[in-house]
């Protein structure tokens, strides 16, 4: 399958694993997974036909790690970016000193107001690497970079969670918490 095919399969399957699975007519468990021929079986009965192989393909190179295959390869799931109610059971983790989260240029005046919000996602999401971070940013407009003082956040009682293709997650990052960019 084509790049470009394989990123728009990427998304549609971003919306379905952590949004809207009922577009397809699939039912995610309530950790979010699913078994990997019903999602097949019903992206093909939606006009979104998918091969096996593809979607591995999509899993693997993914350059978020959005999605994780079970041990057995039978079941998938999104990793973490949920507006739907699921439990993803990753655990409590100390965060390092500093984390990065990745924004728009115009949305600093609320974050210095209201600090960090989870909007209609689970989780504030916040990255030890900066490159990625730069590129989420990037998707509303010129991306900034906030640095997060995570260690200070953990020591106050915020706690934080680590998913397995290493995304932090908190509640809320408070303005206090949070360094802009010069």
């Amino acid at each position: 399958m084509a790049p470009k095919q394989l990123v728009s399969h990427s998304k549609f399957l971003s919306r379905v694993l952590r949004h809207q699975p009922e577009t397809i007519g699939i039912t995610l468990d309530p950790a979010g997974w699913i078994s990997v021929d019903a999602l097949l079986s019903a992206m093909a009965e939606h006009g979104r036909p998918l091969s096996r192989a593809d979607l591995e393909e999509i899993v693997r190179t993914s350059d978020k790690q959005r999605f994780a295959l079970s041990p057995d390869g039978q079941r998938i799931r999104a990793n973490q970016g949920h507006s739907i109610e699921v439990e993803l059971d990753h655990a409590p983790a100390v965060p390092p000193e500093l984390l990065y989260h990745g924004t728009a240029a115009q949305f600093p005046p609320a974050i210095r107001e209201q600090g960090l919000c989870r909007m209609e996602r689970h989780h504030v999401h916040l990255s030890a690497e900066t490159e990625v971070t730069l590129r989420v940013g990037a998707r509303r407009g010129r991306p900034i970079l906030l640095t997060i003082r995570a260690g200070d956040m953990h020591r106050a009682g915020h706690a934080f969670l680590l998913t397995p293709n290493e995304v932090w997650l908190t509640d809320r990052v408070p303005p206090e918490f949070i360094g802009f960019p010069q």
